[in-house]
């Protein structure tokens, strides 16, 4: 999900094991970011490219004129069983590949409009109304769609404009008596029983209620930080030497004080379960339902009137407004990549986006410094102007020889503001020597790769006969001009993610509708990369807490915070609840007990979100030692928990720990499954690529 798909990474892998020791060496020992780029970029060969697009075309993301039919068929079943949010999104499903001002796209938002009717979605419903006849719904149910609205809009209290609906509709049958047929006297019923029903009903006012208002009061910083965008005044920027940047209290902070509240620089939808073709049980066009399904692709907002794209099938949006400015943003480049992005994972997509971005701002001195990245000189952080001063709460001023000490914050600009940017985004930190060399390797030949990609797609832009303004647009020249200082800055991003991305979560309900009492669990939505959120450092024993309204995050006090007091968080809101739970469940439960492996089970599933391949090893291998115990050595449940631990270390390229694992995964599994099994292939695989590769005397293990 964050890094490319399995078979990529596998490929990869092999790549590197056959490479020359001395080439591996000098990848390992490179000292810049654009020289483990340019000697990785070099080692890129045509047939790798083959394999990769291979895999990208495994992912349906263009339009499908077969789609539309089939998904509308499908909502009509769940719409017969009464499922309307569930026919709602497979009429999405529909529109998403459709074709603009054609039969199929009109009649996939009428039949939405009917779904969104039962759901109480007037005014959605009158949106998808309104865009059925644009598209050219079919005269001939005309009369149909027309009750529906008017129905919309008497329920909603506009009785003006239900009236002047039904006037319109009888004039209609008085025009074209063609469409006073059997189901002619069925409407009249209707449009009866909706005048009198205008009649007979008040004017509704709706006022927003008092108590709701006062709820939204305190949404708002109250007063913001002059020195850090998107903060409070209630703290300040600091740095050193060894904990870098951080936040400290100015004053003291009540429990509930809202500290931070900002929009995600970038944000990528995680995609969720999304099939390749080969991998598909019954048909190309799955009625899965994922993330992307929906949220807005732009704002992260859920909704199920999902407006798409006009070029593909993949992006969707909760409005005209938010598709416009994702083009003008970035997805006018972004649309024809759909597949070659899913395939090469969420880091990737981020650190294109964050790049793409970097294009509308005065990035001129990152240029330059990129520019002289690429020229092999050694890569750093671009040095404010400003000096901002070390503050030292509870303890005075730090002072040398009689002045205050002044220390220059990477980020700032000139006037020693902190703000929302891809400057503060570039300096964020990659890390680069906690990376393993294969890592790097990785990372560098996707992007290569990418870039290689958008360079074909411009070539091709530039000398082919375009007829839509929209690919038109796609050419741009001031990106694909020098793609190796771009391709360098998406290598640092993709490094940068490793520790400063954030796992943007929402709350999803589970359990049937038939169920009286239902669960509700967190759940990871995006990735998102906050300039402001990122300088808070971590804690297992926090004194904020995080949480998301689409794509902007809160942190809010979680408990009083004394002045000079450092402001901490955890960077997964799941992972405190969930060493919360194992603190708790250490009282009474005996350590062999089920609860306590499913807790340290769901630990290593939220640290392998976020990248963690250690801490996620850890807490599975914990789980393990209660399998064992519950059910025995060479049961079924202790290898597919075997297989798990091998693959999160062959995510994290800790080459034994992982050979050593895939053993035991299969000679627990060949006995309940036999040779033929996907998860024994998969087991093989990792096998293959991992026996060969000889060990690098240089760099960490992740």
């Amino acid at each position: 999900m964050d890094l490319p798909v399995d078979e990529w990474k596998s490929y990869l892998l092999e790549k590197w094991s056959l490479l020359p020791i001395s080439v591996r060496l000098a990848i390992s020992t490179a000292k810049t970011l654009s020289d483990v780029f340019l000697l990785s970029s070099s080692l890129l060969q045509p047939e790798d490219e083959i394999f990769l697009k291979r895999l990208s075309r495994g992912y349906l993301v263009g339009k499908d004129p077969g789609a539309p039919l089939f998904y509308r068929e499908e909502g009509n079943k769940k719409f017969q069983e009464k499922d309307y949010a569930g026919a709602a999104v497979l009429y999405s499903k529909g529109v998403s590949h459709s074709k603009p001002n054609t039969e199929d796209i009109s009649l996939c938002y009428a039949n939405r409009s009917a779904a969104l009717f039962h759901l109480g979605q007037y005014e959605t419903c009158l949106k998808d109304i309104i865009k059925a006849q644009t598209h050219g719904y079919p005269e001939r149910l005309q009369p149909k769609i027309m009750l529906r609205k008017a129905e919309c809009l008497v329920t909603m209290g506009r009785l003006q404009e239900a009236s002047q609906t039904i006037s319109d509709l009888e004039s209609n049958f008085t025009a074209k008596p063609a469409l006073a047929d059997s189901p002619f006297q069925s409407l009249q019923r209707n449009l009866h029983h909706l005048k009198m029903k205008i009649q007979e009903k008040k004017n509704l006012t709706e006022t927003f209620p008092a108590a709701l208002a006062k709820a939204f009061e305190d949404m708002d910083l109250r007063e913001e930080n002059e020195q850090i965008s998107s903060a409070s005044s209630s703290v300040t920027l600091c740095t050193d030497p060894l904990k870098g940047r951080y936040l400290i209290a100015t004053k003291d902070i009540l429990p509930g004080e809202l500290l931070v509240k900002e929009a995600a620089f970038v944000s990528v939808l995680n995609p969720g379960e999304v099939q390749p073709l080969h991998q598909a049980l019954d048909s190309k066009w799955s009625t899965r339902v994922t993330n992307g399904d929906l949220y807005c692709h732009q704002c992260l907002k859920h909704t199920l009137a999902t407006v798409p794209c006009d070029g593909c099938s993949y992006a969707k949006y909760c409005s005209q407004e938010c598709m416009q400015q994702a083009w003008e943003l970035y997805h006018r480049i972004e649309c024809s990549l759909g597949g070659l992005l899913l395939t090469l994972g969420v880091f990737c997509h981020i650190a294109l986006r964050l790049t793409l971005l970097a294009r509308f701002e005065d990035a001129g001195e990152i240029i330059r410094k990129l520019c002289d990245e690429t020229s092999h000189k050694d890569i750093y952080l671009p040095e404010s102007k400003n000096m901002v001063k070390t503050l030292n709460y509870g303890q005075g001023e730090s002072e040398e020889n009689g002045n205050i000490v002044q220390t220059p914050i990477p980020g700032c600009d000139v006037n020693g503001k902190y703000e929302n940017n891809y400057y503060a985004v570039f300096n964020l930190l990659p890390h680069t020597e906690n990376h393993s060399p294969e890592h790097k390797f990785l990372c560098a030949l996707s992007v290569s790769a990418l870039c290689r990609q958008l360079e074909a797609a411009s070539l091709q832009a530039l000398t082919t006969n375009l007829e839509s303004s929209k690919l038109k647009a796609a050419v741009t020249p001031e990106f694909c001009s020098d793609l190796d200082i771009w391709g360098v800055a998406m290598l640092r991003h993709m490094l940068q993610l490793q520790c400063n991305a954030q796992a943007i979560t929402t709350i999803q309900h589970i359990g049937s509708k038939e169920n009286i009492i239902t669960d509700s669990r967190q759940v990871r939505l995006a990735t998102g990369i906050f300039p402001v959120v990122s300088l808070l450092n971590h804690s297992c024993s926090p004194n904020t807490s995080v949480s998301f309204i689409s794509n902007v995050a809160t942190i809010r006090a979680s408990q009083q915070i004394g002045k000079g007091q450092e402001i901490l968080h955890c960077y997964e809101p799941a992972i405190r609840r969930l060493l919360g739970c194992r603190h708790d469940a250490e009282s009474f439960l005996s350590a062999e007990h089920t609860m306590v492996g499913e807790i340290e089970d769901d630990l290593a599933q939220a640290y392998a979100a976020l990248g963690d391949w250690q801490k996620s090893a850890t807490h599975l291998q914990r789980s393990l030692q209660v399998v064992e115990v519950r059910h025995g050595p060479c049961s079924v449940e202790m290898g597919h928990e075997l297989f798990k631990l091998a693959q999160i270390f062959f995510s994290g390229f800790a080459i034994s720990e992982a050979l050593n694992t895939i053993e035991k995964a299969e000679k627990v599994l060949l006995v309940h499954y036999g040779p033929w099994h996907d998860d024994i292939q998969e087991l093989q695989k990792m096998k293959s690529c991992l026996l060969d590769l000889p060990p690098i005397p240089v760099g960490p293990s992740m």
